[in-house]
């Protein structure tokens, strides 16, 4: 028994140091797969400098986290899925505005139907919706009308990805009976307009406009189209985008400015701003993240709004940065933004970035109560089409507007973007892990493709970092923003656009000359946070002093 004791002892003992090798092998193993060497290298990317005793520390941990990485990637994150972390755009000390008021629109003038329906083609959703409202035309009438159009024009500005046909036809007789029977919905009701190719619509692809995805079905209607569905607008095309909302080009080729086909149409909201600028719908809608909807609509000539970050659910539309992206608006006039905007906003119980503000819209001015402020830095150091832009002082001047120069915060803004580098990698993390981005159109260096893959080395610490600085910023834009109502910028002057981005401020673009070569110009008015209905208030007014938005391009036949 003893012996038995004993063997078994021994086996016992040979089994320890079996369990101890095998251990050590693994941790052996582990360790490997991270060196003070490989730290080395990697922390001069990061623009660090550790000796090398405190490299040799941090191995373990390193291996820790590597293996997190590594099983956090076998779990599946579509792209709908928003991280916990909610961006906040609301200053300190911020309060909303609490009173609720009935929007007022500008009384509908006189309008007559034309001769032929085609000269429908650029009239604005005011005019479209009061021949609606009095049954002069149908909505069937005018959605045919923009179905041939698109079907004629879409191909050579290449900015349809899909025609609703069968679902716009079936919502424009659902209008015409509704109004027949004196239930009119508003102006909206029949209205024929198209949708970037970023919000879900059932039953039809969502592309993205990207290669991976051409093909991709998903089974809802994002908020935006079910909202404007209920406000009875008819839905007619899905538009190009630049691939995965980066400029014109798409897996069809590259969306066309149509005052100039041989120019793009700047991106990403690409087909909205081409397809509204050439009379193919009533309006469209598009999305900002970094001047998505402000820089098509300086090239086609188009007027558009970028609401306020927290204004427009973001259910059922591409990520790309949860805390900078926005839903907005391309149309021909301020006012048409206005009546969109107005059937668009508001939380709908599932986006969680969504406040619950008022919109008051009222386009009446009283001009000594307004403080409008102009970046005169900005307006001085333009360099291109200056005289357009002082301009646009000039004719404010000229309505009763007293203008405040104003600067915009001195802290290092341009150094923000990676916080939309960061978040946009990640918003297509599998995207780039799986190699499928090799498909994808465009692959130079300032392409998605490579600015994922680079922004996979941007530390979470330094991202953290950035968005410090941008709490910083937030502050004081409000201080500034506390002395004015709204202010006007040249659209590309200085730091305004990506500032403005980040902070979450509403912008209008709209068209304020054109160049020597007969292509659009734009200016752009900013409001104060949740402040749309000032802002588009005097928007309007200066567009209706002036009539770059009433001329349109000559299409090619």
């Amino acid at each position: 028994m003893i012996h038995r004791l004993t063997c078994g002892g021994i086996i016992l003992l040979v089994m320890g140091s079996v369990l101890a090798f095998t251990s050590f092998s693994q941790q052996e193993k582990k360790s490997n797969r991270v060196t003070v060497e490989m730290v080395g290298q990697a922390q001069k990317i990061m623009g660090l400098d550790f000796s090398e005793a405190k490299r040799d520390s941090m191995l373990e941990n390193l291996v820790e986290q590597l293996e997190s990485y590594e099983k956090l990637r076998m779990f599946p994150l579509p792209n709908s899925v928003p991280p916990a972390i909610l961006f906040n755009p609301i200053p300190v000390g911020f309060e909303f505005e609490k009173a609720r008021r009935p929007f007022k629109k500008s009384s509908p003038a006189l309008v007559k139907a034309p001769k032929t329906l085609e000269d429908l083609a650029f009239y604005s959703i005011g005019q479209l919706s009061e021949l609606i409202r009095t049954r002069k035309i149908t909505s069937q009438q005018l959605t045919t009308m923009y179905l041939a159009r698109l079907r004629k024009y879409g191909p050579k500005l290449e900015c349809v990805i899909t025609l609703t046909e069968d679902l716009a036809m079936k919502q424009a007789k659902q209008a015409d009976r509704e109004i027949a029977k004196g239930k009119y919905r508003g102006p909206l009701h029949g209205i024929p307009y198209g949708a970037k190719d970023l919000l879900a619509v059932k039953g039809y692809k969502t592309t993205w406009g990207s290669v991976p995805f051409k093909d991709q079905v998903i089974d809802e209607d994002a908020t935006v189209i079910k909202r404007l569905e209920e406000a009875g607008a008819v839905l007619v095309a899905k538009f190009a985008m630049g691939e995965l909302a980066m400029g014109d080009v798409w897996f069809g080729g590259r969306t066309r400015n149509p005052w100039n086909t041989k120019q793009g149409s700047s991106g990403s909201s690409a087909g909205s701003a081409s397809a509204t600028a050439a009379g193919l719908v009533g309006f469209a809608i598009g999305t900002e993240t970094l001047g998505s909807i402000v820089s098509p609509s300086t090239r086609c000539g188009t007027t558009g709004l970028r609401p306020s970050y927290g204004r427009v659910s973001k259910t059922g539309a591409m990520a790309l940065s949860w805390s900078m992206d926005k839903i907005g608006v391309i149309c021909r006039t301020v006012e048409d933004c206005a009546l969109v905007f107005n059937a668009i906003y508001g939380p709908d119980g599932k986006d969680q970035s969504l406040y619950d503000a008022p919109f008051n819209y009222d386009p009446t001015i009283n001009w000594k109560k307004l403080r409008i402020g102009y970046l005169k830095m900005e307006f001085d150091s333009v360099r291109f089409n200056k005289t357009i832009s002082d301009s646009v002082l000039s004719v404010l001047t000229r309505l009763g507007a007293k203008l405040i120069p104003i600067e915009l915060p001195k802290l290092p803004v341009e150094y923000l973007h990676i916080i939309l580098s960061a978040e946009a990698a990640a918003a297509f993390d599998e995207l780039t892990r799986s190699g499928k981005d090799d498909s994808m159109v465009r692959q130079g260096k300032g392409a998605w493709p490579n600015s994922f893959r680079s922004s996979r080395f941007i530390p979470a610490v330094e991202y953290i970092e950035a968005n410090r600085v941008r709490y910083l910023v937030i502050q004081e834009m409000q201080k500034l923003m506390k002395n004015i109502d709204v202010y006007v910028a040249p659209s590309f002057g200085g730091n305004n656009l990506l500032l403005t981005n980040l902070t979450g401020h509403p912008c209008v673009v709209l068209p304020d000359g054109f160049t020597k070569e007969g292509t659009p110009t734009s200016i752009s008015f900013i409001g104060q946070l949740f402040g749309e209905a000032k802002l588009l208030a005097v928007a309007k007014a200066y567009q209706d002093a002036t009539d770059f938005h009433l001329k349109h391009p000559k299409l090619e036949e």
